[in-house]
Formats: C-alpha cells, structure tokens, sequence
C-alpha cells in the first residue's frame, strides 16, 4: 500500500512511525513533514493547507490511504475533496469538522442533542462579550471565566481568567493573539473545576473503539503557571478513568455525539477527540477536537500494537466494531521540549545534540514537532515545540523517569520544558 500523511509537527512523526511499523506499506509519504519524519517516510513539499495540490499528488501517485493530521485542512474541507476524487482518507468531513473548527457550533450541538458541558453565552464582537461580562452574566466581579475565540487558533484561542477584570483583559487581546478572523465571535463560559483527563477514539461514523485516556499540561510554566501552549507533555495510565466513568462518558456523551452527527447530517468517520472535566456533578466536555491531539498522539501510539492500516481500513469499511484494537500495557509519558522565547516568538536554527543517545534508552521514541535538517546532517530547531521525547514502560512512574532520562541527554541552545509532567 501507499500512504500519504498529512502535517509536519510531532503528531504526524508518531503517525508515519506507527504507519511505519505496518507490514503492508511498501510507501509512506508526508506532506510537509520535518527533519525527524525524513527518517521514515518520504518527504513532500506541499503544505498541509494546500488541498488541491495535495488532491493532485495523491491522484498522481495512486495513493492508498491518506491521513489527515491537523485541524486546519479539516476544516478546509479536504476529506470532501478527496472522496470527491474517490480517493480514500481517514477524516471527518467538513461539516463535522465544525465541532472544532466552531467554539460557538460545538456549544449549540452539545446543547441540541443534551451533551454535558459548562454553560455558555456567545457573543459576536469583543465589545459585545466585553458588554456581557459587565452586565453580570457570569456571577459577581470575582467569579472565574473561560474566553475562548470561535475560530481555529492553534492552542491559543481559550484563557481560565481568575476573574471578570482578566477576562475583559483577555477579550481585548484575543484579536491579536488569534487574529481577527477567529476572534470575531468569543464564547463565554463558566469555569469548570475538576480533574481534566482527554479520551480519545476511533470512529466509523455509527460505533467507536476508545485510545487510553490521557491527561494534557497546556500552560509554559511548572505547576500550571504562564500561558497556555499547544501542549508542554502528557502521559497515559488506566488510574485516569474507572471503568464505571468509562461507561458514563461513553453513554452520557459519545453516544449522543456520534447519534447528533447522523441526525444533522454528517455522520462522525475518523478520530474523535473529548476533552473533559470530571466535575462533581459528572463529567463534562470542555471542546471536541476532530483528529488526534498533540502531543497526546505520541503517548498514546507508542502503546498501539493493531496495525493502523487495518484500524483505518474498519473506520473506512464500518467496521470497528468487528476489530479487536490491542495496546501495550502499562503506562506512557510525552515531555516537550520547546524553544527560547515560546510560546510567542520562539526562538530557531540553534543545532539539537544527544538524539541517538536519548533514543537509545528501551523504550523511548523522540518524535519531531519543529526540526530541519541543516548543514552536515545536523538537526536544527525550527519551531516552538521542537521535540516529544516519549516513553512506555510497565507504570506511569517507570514511563516519567525513563523520558526525563532522555531528556536529559538532549540539548539546544534556549531549550526549555516542564519538569512535572504527570506530577
């Protein structure tokens, strides 16, 4: 088979590495790609973005089986394009991308079709959510809010103000933060309080098959402190969700998620993100996410051990429900190592040593987000996040060490990364 990926960051290297392990591929190309895919798949100077011409090179070649990465061809509608084509793709559709690529389409579906998520007021001009808040909406001066733009902004279009003051502040800033086209509409919400976990799942449109549940640190800063990110670690351990809550979500939220799909028309195929807060009162879905996330990608395929081909082949074909999906067991952790000067104006070209040592350790992956090649072979930074260095092992403790092992054996001019994730 021929595979095409879709994306350039450490999300589409876990993908193509998972693709790689696959012994029914004899072709493997990613478009744009990095300096660290380059070591398992072909290469191709095409922007993810670019959907016609990434249309054209999958016809040209004969691809198989493309695979969709990141949000924005999504919502670009690229999946409707390729199967226009009659081309194969594992992806939602543009319409149900809306989940994502909407804040304010994503509330008004959870609201038709009795999803579990904080109450919210949409607003469409900064001055107008700026006018809600101060006409009282979100309780007194003092009570938390969450700000979030409506359009796609990479991470960085929702902020938790500790209060009405700094989240007028927020509101002000968002446009040139996220700029003016996801900022024209802002979804004010109540702040939920709880434990935060993100599942993830399989999905052929009617059934699902669910990932190991994951927990994300977004801000910069140790102990949650700084801006949000597009995501500095995450790990993967049973301890996250019961059985019980498993069954919960399942029955309180994908169900009726996957079933308002069908009804409005864009029945769900591909990968279905939730993240989630387990409140007192339940658990609630902060935002959906149309694809896999990152950098929880990388900690969760690490632990994959069915095929991806076959996977894709039942989400294609309807059925997921006759597969038998099997992980590694055990525990995974993802630490990210970012730039000077991220997450605003990171910092890039500076040479990255200690990757061979670092992945020389069992069980460690180092996947690239922001790499290229340089002069010599080197390897230079070429982004905000430049690496997710993964590990699995039998426990989460045994995962966490083992990656901070690895890290440690890396290094980069600037280099910076949290040291409590999973802590």
């Amino acid at each position: 088979m021929k595979i095409l990926v879709i994306g350039s960051g450490g999300r589409e290297h876990a993908i193509c590495d998972a693709f790689a392990r696959s012994p029914r591929i004899n072709r493997l190309w990613c478009a744009n790609g990095n300096g660290g895919i380059a070591e398992v798949a072909e290469c191709v100077p095409i922007k993810p973005d670019d959907v016609i011409s990434l249309r054209e090179f999958a016809l040209e070649h004969k691809v198989d089986l493309s695979f969709v990465g990141g949000e924005t061809p999504l919502a670009l509608g690229i999946v409707d394009e390729f199967e226009a084509a009659g081309l194969r793709i594992i992806g939602p559709s543009r319409a149900a991308a809306q989940l994502e690529a909407s804040k304010s389409f994503a509330k008004d579906f959870m609201a038709r079709h009795g999803v579990p998520t904080a109450s919210y007021v949409t607003t469409h001009s900064p001055s107008a959510a700026v006018d809600t808040l101060e006409a009282g909406q979100f309780g007194d001066a003092n009570a938390p809010v969450v700000v979030k733009a409506d359009g796609l902004a990479a991470g960085k279009g929702v902020v938790v103000a500790g209060d009405r003051s700094e989240a007028i502040a927020a509101i002000n800033e968002m446009t040139d933060v996220v700029g003016a086209e996801a900022a024209s509409t802002i979804v004010l919400e109540e702040c939920l309080f709880g434990r935060e976990v993100s599942l993830l799942m399989f999905a052929d449109g009617e059934d699902f098959q669910l990932m190991p549940p994951t927990r994300d640190h977004k801000r910069i800063g140790e102990g949650d402190t700084g801006p949000n990110t597009g995501g500095m670690g995450t790990f993967t351990d049973a301890s996250l969700l019961s059985d019980d809550l498993i069954s919960e979500i399942s029955n309180s939220i994908i169900r009726p998620t996957l079933s308002g799909c069908i009804a409005e028309g864009f029945p769900f195929r591909g990968i279905l993100f939730l993240g989630l807060m387990m409140t007192a009162e339940g658990p609630k879905v902060l935002e959906y996410n149309v694809r896999f996330g990152d950098p929880e990608t990388q900690a969760i395929l690490v632990r994959l051990e069915t095929d991806l081909v076959d996977i894709c082949e039942a989400m294609l074909g309807g059925r997921l429900s006759d597969l038998d999906i099997h992980w590694r067991p055990g525990s995974s952790a993802c630490v990210v190592l970012a730039a000077e000067g991220y997450p605003s104006k990171p910092r890039t070209g500076d040479v990255i040593s200690g990757l061979d040592a670092a992945a020389a350790l069992p069980g460690v992956k180092v996947f690239h987000a922001g790499t290229r090649l340089g002069e010599n072979a080197s390897l230079l930074t070429a982004g905000g996040r430049v690496l997710g260095v993964t590990a699995v092992a039998d426990d989460m403790q045994a995962a966490l060490s083992t990656a901070y092992d690895a890290v440690e054996r890396i290094s980069f001019e600037g280099m910076q990364f949290r040291r409590d994730i999973g802590r």
